[in-house]
């Protein structure tokens, strides 16, 4: 599929039997968490995720997806566009047991009480993790200098070290 919307919900073993590639999108509108933190409220997130099955008989959605959203600069508080990338690769589980066996290189996705995996939910969780944890301008694009001081910082007080007295033990 090329180009589309995709689903919102969809069953993972169903489409890995199928070997199912999907090239879309997402719309930002329907990301209700990402726009909490975004200052934007239109767009898309495009996405191509691909199921299928690993040599070891597990379930594999794996895929990428890209956008860009607004945030707040933390220096000058002006906003500015941040193109985010993410990368996923996930197998669907059923419990936490199953979670625990599965190798280390995929991460595990419970699945839905219809046996299905929120593919909207995994990409938009996936973004809100690419989000810079201090939003901020490149130095050259920000309005406020780099090296500004918020408070006055307590000049070096002279105290005697305490371990001088070592020093005389020898």
């Amino acid at each position: 599929m090329k180009d589309l919307k995709l689903p919102i919900t969809i069953d993972p073993y169903k489409s890995a039997q199928r070997r199912l590639e999907c090239d879309g999108y997402f719309e930002l509108s329907g990301m209700e968490r990402l726009l909490g933190e975004c200052g934007n409220t239109d767009g898309q997130v495009e996405v191509k995720v691909k199921f299928d099955v690993d040599e070891q008989g597990l379930v594999v959605i794996s895929g990428n997806g890209s956008t860009t959203v607004s945030l707040t600069c933390q220096r000058c508080n002006d906003l500015y566009d941040k193109a985010l990338k993410i990368d996923f690769s996930f197998s669907p589980v059923k419990n936490e047991d199953a979670a625990a066996d599965l190798p280390s290189y995929y991460d595990a996705i419970a699945l839905d009480e219809n046996g299905e995996v929120n593919l909207r939910t995994l990409v938009e969780d996936e973004l809100l993790l690419a989000i810079p944890l201090i939003p901020k301008h490149e130095l050259d694009d920000c309005k406020a200098p780099a090296d500004s001081v918020w408070g006055e910082l307590p000049e070096a007080l002279d105290k005697p070290n305490p371990f001088d007295v070592l020093k005389q033990l020898k």
